[in-house]
């Protein structure tokens, strides 16, 4: 499946929701169902910084397909993971690198998230864009 229909999932899904707080609800189910990843990278260089919480994400590059994982001390924060997670899992290099989210946006989500938290999403994101620009110099090599 590609980013943008992923993208597409999650605002549908979004839009069933009434209010911020079934939203919300639904991001700590998002987090409680995340899997940690292991805590040997749970380490500085996995750190993402600008986030209120401790969160890491892992990466890797596995026959041309960037594989991730992420965990945080916060549930909210986890479940905002999750999502992305769900969108750049298992995606090239390439289509990481190029993608426009959207989904942030059209969902309100960075809205209805503090200074702190909004930052910390944008930090993420940033990451992962990283990720992708260097597992496509990898790939190239």
């Amino acid at each position: 499946m590609t980013i943008n229909e992923i993208q597409e999932q999650i605002i549908e899904e979004f839009a069933g929701f009434e209010d911020w707080m079934d939203k919300y609800a639904y991001l700590i189910e998002l987090g409680t169902d995340l899997t940690g990843m292991d805590t040997k990278y749970h380490t500085d260089s996995n750190l993402i910084k600008g986030c209120q919480s401790k969160v890491w994400f892992n990466a890797s590059l596995e026959d041309g397909i960037v594989k991730l994982e992420a965990d945080s001390d916060a549930i909210i924060v986890k479940g905002i993971a999750a999502l992305l997670l769900r969108v750049f899992n298992n995606q090239t290099p390439e289509d990481i690198m190029n993608s426009n989210l959207k989904f942030i946006d059209e969902i309100g989500l960075k809205q209805h998230l503090s200074p702190t938290r909004s930052n910390g999403l944008v930090a993420m994101v940033k990451q992962i864009k990283m990720y992708g620009l260097a597992y496509h110099h990898v790939s190239k090599q």
